[in-house]
């Protein structure tokens, strides 16, 4: 082998590298087990827990945390830099948002009553149920139906409206209109991106992930990590206000909070009484002079008594004192607050030029200490708005023309934004009004500012500046107000919801299989190779170094089904070893010398160029995959590929290197051992003889298989037939039946309930008002779940507790939860066809490129349509006898493409030696060079089979529940792949080119 030194120099750099990236995984870790020591040393309650930890994490995200000498690493820093895992592993949400198209057009007709308008968008909206087309079209097409050419799009009372004036004018024809619909649409959609980027970015999750799909108007948003679900799916779903407001100051509140605080305690103390227990209020009375203490001193105390002890005021004691913060809260108690100040009697306590005001809390929490226990504290700011009858802002959002981040005169970050010619003139009246008194920046409800006007701004810009503000928050800030408002409503489409209790069941599941399979695989290499196994496996630790350095350098998800695609790679890194050996032996069996049989097993000739095409047909296949997959799927296809192309390497380079070292110090090297040594030699089997009762065999399952499809179905999951599914775990064992039974009086129909996993877990599918959009939908699914479930879980179990949320070790509950709408399942099941299509296709197209023969390509695509029938056969013929999960989703489609990927493996290897033989035995009949290339090849093709079985029923014992459908689909695919490249592939091959053995005769 040439270049040795430097494949050997790249070998060790590429080593180092992965294991430098990750070592930020290893530091990563030890940091957030302090900061669960610290939250679990404070509480023991879930979501408290969770804000500690926050807490913790947020002390040290910029203090240096490891130091390597040359260089300094904060949290995060090291963060930014780990493997990240996905949603399976992590817990967290995934969703696919749908903006309304429809709310956006009627927003852009300035809400018009046409009634040609308002019908094609009804007709639009109900032919979007069952078409893949997107809402735009479906309008365009129905309002040209219902106008007749007697209505047009530029009519005054549609898009021809003061609003799009410079745009659209009655002259225009609907087809000149369209386009600029089209481009408006866009560019609403964009905003909605930008406000929602700009939400999540606020929320605080590590790794968030958020992309446009195509020019749908969904848009994917990935939060691992993210615990309040509730709070996140009212933060992507609810619409985006920005707004501009008057506020009062401390001073104009102050005897306000204190009449309030005694309303609050007399009601407290009459609750009490009615209860029949006594309320000692005297810890928590406070003085005036106590109130205006420190504020985490007041914080501290926890006894819910009176108003003050869980918010505290800022009542100012001179001039310097007044400002637009009136009061202060622990975030946990922000609850509490809004319910105290919400009180008939307390609203009732404001004074009449204030009847009108609400309060909103700040944007941003900071963390303050109290001095006498140290203890640590995350506070919020509460301000007064000076609302009217209307609730209806001076200025929104959608005056301003530009935001950016930029440094102030202190040099610190600041958001600069300018208005337009209407927001100018608003501007400018505002805060001429308002000189020496307050103005708040409100979005969402949340204060992001309410700086004091020190004199009239009216060139219409102003900037947005704290002391504490960060560049990040500035940019974020700048983004948002940019964004302005959400220009339609978006709802959740598709979501999928893990605890992070099961994330944590899922790693610890997924070790125990990974590190159970390698252990196997490894056993077998040193039992089957002797020293060349050590050297494979010195080879194949090798290649999942550099599979997890690169999954970690290029930022890439690590989910379930990628742990199972590497555990996969696993195998086809043996079967490239494999491979090679087998050769090796071949010709050491021909008498040829060690060092040549050795050249020779490494070259192109030899195994190489075997192994490259089954890896590209292998590569094509996870190409495919990650084109049509999403979510976890693509992560199994990204991590196949990488597996694909380092598996290449460590199996032709390092191994060589291994194999070439060891061999250079002339020692006995035989490639076997003692017990295999005679394992798989002198075959020689007339498959072809027995093609007829392989074909009656094959025959006999494909009927079985299509009339068991026709009869029985599939058991089709909510990715394909939309719905809810939630795994619920219970604490005792309990029966699917009477479950389904019981649920069945909550939601009209009986959903479907199986056991899932333990007998204590339920998997409980539904598809009550799953046609409906909102998030109260979603709330109130769960909540009549919550219900129905009441009499099999204990009754201390609150509906929040119930939810998936802050427990890392959730004894009962919702562990996860999918949602799929109609509309978008029948989008994945068409993807899900284009997929298998798609992929035999550029399967036939390269094996014809390859070897230069149609008959190859059909021999190869005819089994691979033979192995999928029977695996799906399989799934339909057991789906109700099994205890475990078979739907037919999406991981079942990667897993038939995977099998088409394994089968096309084995049978190009197959092919290759065919065409070996064909070259160099022109003498032979075509029906023997077949019939030696499987003989010659079955003990690759057995050894190979058997590992990676082995290793994929390792998971399956041992990996998680939600995969163990997808490990049975790869299982039945290896055996029904291996069966059919030796019976299917090669002698439909034979058939159709009978003709050459005619002229050899």
């Amino acid at each position: 082998m040439q270049n040795k030194g430097l494949i050997k120099l790249f070998a060790i750099l590429f080593g180092l590298v992965s294991l430098y990236q990750l070592s930020f995984t290893w530091f990563t870790n030890g940091v957030e087990d302090k900061a669960k020591m610290y939250a679990e040393s404070k509480s023991d309650d879930g979501k408290e827990i969770a804000n500690f930890e926050r807490v913790y994490l947020d002390s040290v995200a910029n203090k240096p945390v490891i130091d390597l000498g040359f260089a300094q690493f904060s949290y995060n820093d090291i963060k930014d830099k780990e493997l990240n895992l996905g949603l399976d592993l992590k817990g967290g949400i995934n969703a696919i948002l749908q903006v309304s198209v429809k709310d956006i057009l009627i927003g852009l007709s300035n809400d018009s009553k046409n009634p040609v308008f308002n019908e094609a968008l009804a007709k639009a909206t109900e032919a979007q149920k069952n078409s893949d087309k997107n809402f735009l079209d479906l309008f365009f097409n129905e309002f040209e139906k219902l106008s007749a050419g007697k209505v047009k799009l530029s009519d005054p009372s549609i898009f021809g409206n003061k609003s799009l004036r410079d745009k659209i004018n009655f002259k225009l024809t609907d087809a000149e209109v369209k386009p600029i619909i089209e481009a408006e649409i866009s560019g609403s959609i964009n905003t909605a991106f930008e406000v929602l980027r700009s939400r999540i970015d606020k929320f605080g999750v590590t790794q968030p992930n958020i992309q446009r799909i195509g020019n749908s108007g969904r848009i994917l948003i990935e939060l691992p990590g993210a615990k309040d679900i509730d709070r996140v799916k009212k933060l992507l779903q609810s619409t985006a206000e920005l707004q501009f407001w008057e506020v009062y100051s401390n001073q104009e509140t102050a005897n306000f909070f204190i009449t309030a605080n005694s309303i609050v305690e007399n009601h407290l103390k009459a609750e009490a009484k009615e209860a029949g227990s006594d309320v000692d209020t005297t810890a928590a009375k406070t003085d005036l002079n106590d109130l205006l203490g420190e504020v985490s001193d007041s914080i501290a105390n926890k006894q819910a008594a009176n108003l003050f002890t869980v918010l505290t005021p800022s009542i100012p004691q001179s001039e310097n004192q007044i400002s637009s913060v009136i009061a202060t809260a622990k975030v946990a108690d922000t609850a509490m607050v809004n319910k105290y100040l919400a009180m008939k009697d307390v609203r009732a306590a404001l004074p009449n030029e204030m009847k009108y005001a609400k309060f909103l809390w700040d944007a941003k929490s900071f963390t303050s200490t109290v001095s006498a226990t140290n203890e640590a504290f995350e506070l919020i700011h509460l301000y007064g708005i000076k609302s009217n009858r209307e609730d209806v802002a001076p200025i929104e959002g959608d005056v301003i023309d530009d935001a950016s981040q930029e440094y102030g005169q202190t040099s610190k970050p600041e958001v600069s934004m300018t208005m337009n010619a209407t927001g100018t003139k608003q501007w400018g009246k505002m805060t001429t009004e308002n000189v020496g008194k307050f103005v708040a920046v409100v979005l969402d409800n949340y204060v992001y500012t309410a700086p004091s006007v020190n004199t009239a701004i009216t060139n219409g810009r102003t900037s947005i500046s704290g002391g504490s503000m960060t560049v990040v928050e500035a940019q974020d800030i700048a983004n948002v107000l940019k964004a302005g408002k959400l220009p339609a409503a978006a709802h959740i489409i598709q979501s999928e919801v893990v605890g992070p209790s099961l994330g944590q069941q899922a790693i610890d599941a997924s070790l125990s299989s990974f590190g159970l399979a390698l252990l196997i695989v490894l056993a077998w290499m040193i039992f089957y190779y002797g020293k060349a196994g050590v050297f494979a496996n010195v080879a194949l630790a090798a290649n999942l170094l550099f599979i997890f350095g690169i999954l970690t350098a290029f930022g890439a998800v690590l989910t379930l089904p990628g742990i199972a695609g590497i555990i996969l790679t696993i195998g086809m890194a043996v079967d490239a070893n494999v491979i090679i050996f087998e050769r090796i032996k071949e010709e050491l069996n021909t008498g040829k010398g060690l060092k040549a049989a050795i050249e020779y097993g490494f070259s192109y000739k030899g195994a190489f160029s075997a192994i490259l095409d089954a890896n590209v047909t292998s590569m094509l296949t996870g190409v495919i995959l990650y084109v049509f997959g999403t979510g976890p799927v693509k992560g199994f296809a990204y991590t196949l590929m990488v597996g694909i192309v380092t598996s290449l390497f460590s199996a032709i380079f390092i191994t060589r290197l291994l194999i070439d070292w060891y061999a250079g110090k002339g020692k006995l090297f035989t490639f076997n051992t003692g017990i295999t040594k005679n394992w798989f030699t002198n075959i020689d089997v007339e498959f072809l003889k027995k093609r007829k009762i392989a074909y009656v065999i094959s025959s006999i399952l494909i009927i079985v298989s299509l009339g068991s499809l026709f009869s029985n179905g599939l058991n089709y999951g909510v990715d394909f037939v939309g719905g809810r599914s939630y795994v619920v775990k219970f604490d005792k064992t309990t029966s699917a039946s009477d479950v389904s039974s019981t649920l069945k009086d909550v939601f009209g129909d009986a959903p479907e309930v199986k056991t899932y996993g333990e007998a204590s877990q339920l998997k409980i599918t539904t598809k009550y008002k799953i046609d409906e959009e909102g998030n109260h939908i979603d709330d109130e699914v769960q909540a009549l779940l919550y219900t129905g479930l009441k009499s099999y879980i204990s009754s201390d179990v609150s509906l929040d507790e119930f939810k998936p949320g802050y427990d890392g070790d959730k004894k009962v509950g919702i562990m996860s939860s999918i949602k799929v709408e109609p509309t978008i399942a029948d989008d994945i099941k068409t993807a899900a066809g284009w997929a298998i299509l798609g992929s035999l296709l550029v399967i036939f197209l390269y094996i014809l490129f390859r070897f230069r023969k149609w008959q190859y390509s059909l021999g190869a695509v005819v089994a691979l349509f033979h192995d999928v029938i029977i695996v799906i056969g399989i799934f339909s013929l057991f789906y109700k006898v099994l205890p475990f999960d078979m739907e037919i989703g999406q991981s079942f489609i990667a897993a038939i493409l995977t099998v088409l990927g394994y089968s096309i493996n084995d049978t190009v290897i197959v092919f290759d030696r065919i065409r070996e033989f064909a070259g160099t035995h022109t003498s032979w009949k075509f029906s023997t060079v077949i019939d030696k290339a499987l003989s010659t090849t079955l003990g690759r093709t057995i050894n190979t089979s058997l590992t990676t079985l082995v290793v994929l029923i390792a998971i399956f014992l041992f990996g998680g529940d939600s995969i163990k459908g997808f490990m049975f689909a790869l299982i039945v695919g290896i055996v029904v792949g291996t069966y059919s490249s030796l019976f299917i592939a090669s002698p439909v091959l034979y058939d159709t080119v009978k003709k050459l053995d005619k002229t050899k005769k």
